[in-house]
């Protein structure tokens, strides 16, 4: 029997990349670039995963929309300001990232993809900063809602041909496994990101990524 193609779509910051450091400077100086104080660590970590719009809609409910989008734009050109200055150290990626993504890769039923609220330029910059060659389709913020809208899974399963059964979201928000959840799909949570693990509301978790392949084969019934 020919074994169906499965789908691993993957999300970004603080799933395969370490960006908190990246996310909270920008932002503070995004927030001071537009004269206001910047918000605490914890709140912006929280809205990781949100498109840009949303984001600033949470860390600065009470502005207009005119200096929320001043903010998304300030956030955007600090963001990249730092990237061009740091290359790949901006944003590390995690232990066990690219094994794992090299390992899955080498699957020929296997198919990689990308669910990030990152912008396309984001996206490309840190393909090419590490070499993340793996991934057969990359949805971005520019071209969805934003997460928990199932749009980016959709699309994906779309482009690629997957069935819903045969595909898995891993990340680690709740953004994320909601997502999933609408999507009809199921999820992966990582322990290591940026939001707690009980918080989560994930199908799976995982506490390191040599644990990745061990869930995938239980949801897929794949004798170890």
């Amino acid at each position: 029997m020919t074994t169906p193609l499965r789908l691993v779509l993957f999300d970004v910051d603080g799933t395969l990349v370490d960006s908190q450091g990246a996310i909270v400077g920008a932002m503070n100086e995004a927030f001071r670039m537009v004269d206001l104080p910047a918000p605490d660590r914890p709140d912006v970590l929280s809205i990781v995963g949100l498109s840009l719009p949303k984001a600033m809609a949470v860390l600065a409910p009470l502005e207009s929309q005119g200096k929320q989008a001043e903010l998304v734009e300030a956030y955007k050109e600090a963001y990249h300001a730092a990237r061009q200055l740091a290359g790949a150290g901006h944003s590390p990626l995690y232990p066990g990232a690219r094994e794992m993504l090299e390992h899955l890769h080498a699957q020929p039923e296997t198919l990689l993809g990308v669910v990030t609220g990152k912008s396309r330029r984001g996206m490309d910059a840190l393909i090419e900063a590490h070499g993340l060659h793996f991934f057969l389709t990359v949805q971005v913020a520019d071209n969805h809602p934003s997460k928990p809208h199932p749009s980016m899974v959709l699309t994906a399963m779309s482009e690629t041909g997957v069935a819903p059964e045969n595909t898995v979201v891993i990340g680690d928000t709740r953004f994320d496994m909601d997502m999933a959840r609408a999507a009809g799909v199921n999820s992966v949570g990582v322990s290591w990101g940026y939001h707690s693990r009980d918080s989560l509301n994930a199908d799976y978790h995982i506490d390191i990524f040599e644990e990745l392949p061990g869930v995938l084969n239980r949801i897929w019934k794949v004798e170890s």
